[in-house]
């Protein structure tokens, strides 16, 4: 189950890396959000909805082998929110927010905070794995740069007007899906080696038991 999670992260990676290179957008100051205007934007939900299976893969895996419940449903709910920014496309530049945008941008940052503190939840949880550093790190990663994508939002607020050519808001974006990403495959390893612990007490249980049966 947990490779069938691998192998939408690599199809949705797939799918991702062909539409930035299909389109020829300014990647810098473009956000992903955008390309669903190209001809080729089909390609931005295909790769969301493959990301959104990988997270419920994986956080269905946690849930079921007895690993924190509100990691388990964060991780659920960053694959909802996968599937909400591909089926509700941001408006155009420069016109007002509709309702499509206004579920788009929420659900956006949702996802964006959710999976990190999934991430820091497990990390915390086992400290004592090798991938605990790996994913804490990639966490607060992705946490610090949200803060840089969510100051434009707030400066607007303030009646300061800001567009994509005054900041590197394409950068600071796909820096977080990418950490948030690197996030999700690293859970995938943490579930996968949690459960091989799991199975470990069971089989010594067992041999013990053979052994007390041979003794008697």
């Amino acid at each position: 189950m947990i490779l069938g999670g691998y192998a939408a992260i690599a199809a949705g990676t797939v799918a991702m890396t062909g539409l930035h290179l299909v389109t020829g957008l300014d990647p810098v100051h473009t956000v992903i959000s955008e390309y669903a205007f190209h001809p080729d934007g089909w390609l931005l939900p295909v790769s969301l909805g493959l990301f959104a299976t990988a997270a419920t893969v994986f956080g269905v895996v946690l849930a079921r082998r007895g690993e924190d419940r509100g990691a388990a449903a964060l991780v659920g709910v960053w694959g909802l929110c996968m599937l909400l920014i591909g089926a509700f496309p941001t408006d155009q530049p420069g016109v007002p927010l509709s309702m499509s945008g206004g579920i788009h941008r929420y659900a956006a940052f949702v996802a964006f905070l959710t999976m990190p503190i999934a991430g820091l939840i497990m990390a915390r949880r086992h400290v004592e794995s090798r991938y605990a550093r790996s994913v804490r790190l990639l966490s607060l990663a992705s946490l610090g740069v949200l803060v840089l994508v969510v100051i434009p939002y707030v400066v607007r607020m303030f009646g300061i007007d800001l567009t994509n050519d005054d900041i590197p808001a394409g950068v600071t974006q796909r820096l977080v899906v990418v950490f948030e990403v690197a996030v999700l495959t690293m859970l995938g390893l943490v579930a996968r080696a949690r459960g091989g612990y799991a199975r470990a007490p069971i089989s010594a249980a067992a041999r013990v038991s053979v052994a007390g049966s041979v003794v008697r």
